[in-house]
């Protein structure tokens, strides 16, 4: 495999990290600048808020630019954000700061898609992609909890800095490692057009309220293990590594499990997460219960990552670019839901452990549209792929065309 994979996955690491590691680093925010932790979550928020914004927007915008003027374009943004981010002297300079990191997120994944496709060796281009996005996956085992044990020890600050050193790690990788790739000749108008199909839509709606429920719990997780659980705050980090081997573990199975059955996947998917989410409320307050718990819901909602993926992308036809930035912005969308309603929950005085309620909840909602998504495909109301529509209905209603046909 070619070495510019390399540049890109440490650009993933690197956002991996950033946009995972504030949910341990809430309290010490909080303190920093005198403000309530449910407050204090307003950065994961703006965050998410600015993948969702920047993740379409960012990709139109340079659709027709080569993809290596992109990347770095992006991650000089990302760079700049975290000078921001440390220097921030009061609080609304720092949501301001993280919602300007947060535009780099989603079209930076795009291209570095593109790139790798376009760089890997012939029958070797989902193998190239895949080890892109091990940067992401390693950040949640390695960059996450070291960065939150920096800033327990040395302040969030210093956290913030150092990813930011790790951006510009990545830019200089990038002009040495990564060749010019040229975009292909298809039209913005095409890819736009991904957002003309319902299934699209649909797929994004399960996206937001099914990974939502985890952003509900896990914004939080810091406070739930320290005072729900007991855990001492050193530990937290050790749970934040049980996280990540959830989300690395829940990956590689979910990509078999995709190629398996997209529809199956899913529906066991959320059907596991309610059982987790509830299971985790009961047993709140044991810190190994917790704890496993933690991994639990990690590796359940990662084991889906490919089949809603894959789900979007057929779903999209001709403009999977777009939906792939798309399904960016969804899954920051759930984010930035989610926190809020942790906060919110928090704050009317429910307890830290009943954001695992809030999260269950959403599972089920999720699960409800999925439904309402497979029936109008099963129907043809509204066709899962649209090269396709014509298949009979009882096939459509199996639940295999869609990763079948796509080659998923």
């Amino acid at each position: 495999m070619p070495l510019a994979l390399l540049a890109l996955a440490v650009g993933a690491f690197a956002i991996g990290t950033t946009e995972f590691v504030s949910m341990g680093l809430l309290p010490q925010v909080a303190q920093t600048f005198d403000v309530s932790i449910p407050l204090a979550g307003w950065i994961i928020t703006a965050y998410a808020v600015g993948v969702v914004v920047g993740a379409p927007t960012l990709t139109a915008l340079t659709h027709s630019r080569p993809r290596r003027q992109v990347l770095l374009g992006l991650m000089a943004l990302f760079t700049a954000s975290h000078a921001a981010t440390a220097l921030a002297p009061t609080f609304s300079a720092l949501v301001g700061a993280r919602f300007l990191t947060g535009l780099a997120h989603g079209a930076f994944f795009g291209a570095s898609a593109v790139v790798a496709r376009a760089l890997a060796p012939a029958g070797k281009e989902g193998r190239a992609i895949s080890l892109v996005f091990a940067g992401l996956t390693v950040a949640n085992v390695v960059g996450v909890p070291l960065g939150t044990w920096v800033g327990q020890q040395a302040g969030w600050r210093l956290t913030y800095a150092l990813v930011g050193l790790i951006g510009l790690v990545t830019v200089a990788a990038l002009l040495a490692l990564v060749p010019e790739v040229r975009v292909g000749t298809g039209s913005l108008r095409g890819e736009l057009g991904a957002f003309r199909r319902g299934q699209v839509w649909l797929t994004l709606v399960v996206t937001v309220v099914g990974f939502g429920g985890m952003f509900t719990v896990f914004s939080y997780v810091s406070p739930l293990l320290t005072e729900v659980s007991g855990l001492a705050e050193s530990s937290v980090s050790w749970v934040l590594v049980l996280f990540g081997l959830g989300a690395t573990a829940g990956n590689l199975l979910g990509g078999r499990l995709a190629d398996w059955s997209v529809q199956n996947t899913l529906v066991m998917g959320m059907s596991g997460l309610v059982a987790v989410y509830l299971a985790l409320f009961a047993v709140a307050s044991s810190p190994v219960a917790a704890a496993a718990g933690v991994f639990a819901f990690a590796f359940v909602a990662f084991s889906m990552s490919s089949a809603i993926q894959t789900r979007a992308m057929v779903a999209a036809g001709g403009g999977a670019s777009m939906a792939a930035a798309a399904m960016q912005a969804a899954f920051n969308t759930g984010n930035a839901a989610g926190a809020f309603l942790g906060g919110a929950v928090i704050d009317a005085g429910l307890g830290y452990a009943s954001t695992a309620l809030v999260a269950a909840g959403l599972s089920v909602l999720g699960l409800g549209v999925l439904a309402v998504a497979t029936r109008a495909d099963a129907t043809g109301r509204a066709p899962l792929d649209p090269a396709v529509a014509a298949v009979p209905a009882q096939r459509r209603r199996s639940g295999v065309r869609s990763t079948e046909d796509a080659g998923a």
